[in-house]
């Protein structure tokens, strides 16, 4: 009885873990893609149809994005235009794709 009560546990303490684990895991991949847009570059603010959608946030942000006025060549460094751009972004307030944080000094994932 007290073997299976042990086997019980452990099994729920596993699946607890995984589940854990999988919310604590962000949509942007550890390199810096995101569906397989490379997020740095030249970006482009839209209201509708957009590559991104994007909240900003204060904490726990999947990328933290500085802000440069050229040559965002880094993951994380974002060129705001109104043309020629690499990728779209539209600001949601909710079900975003992904989440950032503005930084003055090093940018990147999470």
């Amino acid at each position: 009885m007290v073997r299976k009560r042990c086997l019980l546990l452990g099994t729920l303490l596993a699946l607890l873990l995984m589940t854990t684990t999988a919310l604590a895991s962000s949509v942007v991949s550890s390199d810096g893609y995101f569906r397989g847009i490379k997020l740095c570059g030249r970006v482009k603010v839209v209201t509708s149809f957009p590559d991104i959608k994007v909240k900003i946030v204060d904490a726990f942000p999947d990328l933290k994005v500085k802000q440069v006025t050229a040559f965002p060549d880094h993951i994380g460094e974002w060129q705001f235009v109104t043309s020629g751009e690499d990728f779209k972004i539209q600001f949601v307030d909710a079900f975003p794709d992904i989440k950032i944080k503005y930084v003055d000094a090093f940018p990147g994932v999470g």
